[in-house]
């Protein structure tokens, strides 16, 4: 089997390109810049790729003509898609097309990676066939893609996500444990939101979700998180409690406290018993999550 990734120099991507190598399965990265991937042992093809233009996509799709494309690219900072609506759409609507396009034209299963903030969190956990609503442009983006992927005359897999956190090397963006773990180690205060909830995935479940859908090959709908409904306030308790560091330098407080410009969805999380059921897909707890970042983050200093 070969599969190609887009965006294997992000988090998942990398967790992607491992996971699948370790698997026995013929890998294709590709991202933009020089590959971030480098440090694996096992050998494997990249190639750069700018989604955003047709005739690479189309250009690099046909060269390789994978059995499953796994898209993992997107712009994720929430704010920053409000604020740069324009270059948003063009990375997570216009190239999800030319993805789609390509993939129906070699007959190819794409996989496509959304997010809950394509629901407007008034009444999560959520279900697959739950309605979406976004209330975010990043969230309207994501699921205006999701229809793109729907429409698809090829096989597709949707699968959404939630709160991904994990440790790579040379990652380019922290994550709440990391964040909160640094702070209080260095007696910062900090003031974290306890009136949100998610339910937070390990990078290596997500990919692991990416991978079952993949060799298995299941199309349709799929939630792939972890299990446990936290508030950031809650997820800050139980990485001080596992670093047993000082959490009196946290205050809980809620989210108008900060002025942020995208709206956040309140609750949402996710129900995962059709992944569970047809995927056997079985997520990490927040705990085993920390323990696995922190036993990482060890062998990245050794």
């Amino acid at each position: 089997m070969k599969i190609l990734i887009t965006g294997s120099n992000g988090l998942l991507g990398q967790k992607l390109v491992k996971l699948l190598l370790e698997k026995d399965i013929e890998v294709i990265a590709t991202s933009r810049g020089a590959s971030r991937v480098n440090y694996l042992s096992k050998p494997f093809e990249y190639s750069e790729l700018d989604i955003t233009d047709q005739g690479q996509v189309n250009e690099v799709i046909s060269k390789y003509k994978p059995h499953v494309v796994i898209h993992t690219a997107a712009m994720t900072n929430v704010d920053q898609c409000e604020l740069e609506q324009a270059d948003c759409r063009i990375l997570n609507v216009d190239a999800v097309g030319y993805l789609v396009s390509a993939c129906e034209m070699h007959d190819i299963h794409f996989v496509h990676l959304s997010t809950d903030f394509v629901f407007d969190g008034a009444s999560g956990p959520y279900k697959e066939e739950d309605q979406p609503n976004p209330i975010s442009f990043y969230g309207k983006s994501k699921w205006d893609a999701e229809q793109i992927v729907k429409d698809a005359n090829c096989d597709w897999s949707i699968l959404r996500t939630v709160l991904v956190y994990g440790v790579t090397p040379g990652m380019s963006r922290s994550n709440i444990i990391l964040w909160v773990k640094e702070n209080l180690e260095n007696k910062n205060p900090l003031k974290i939101v306890d009136d949100q909830w998610r339910t937070p995935t390990l990078a290596e479940d997500l990919a692991m979700g990416c991978f079952l859908v993949a060799t298995k090959n299941a199309t349709g709908v799929f939630n792939i998180s972890g299990e446990e409904m936290l508030t950031p306030f809650e997820m800050a308790k139980k990485t001080a409690d596992y670093f047993n560091l000082d959490f009196s330098l946290v205050t809980k407080v809620d989210a108008s406290t900060f002025s942020q410009p995208a709206k956040r969805p309140p609750k949402t999380g996710f129900i995962l018993d059709k992944a569970k059921k047809v995927l056997g897909y079985q997520p990490h707890t927040f705990e085993e999550g920390i323990s696995i970042l922190d036993d990482q983050v060890q062998s990245m200093r050794e």
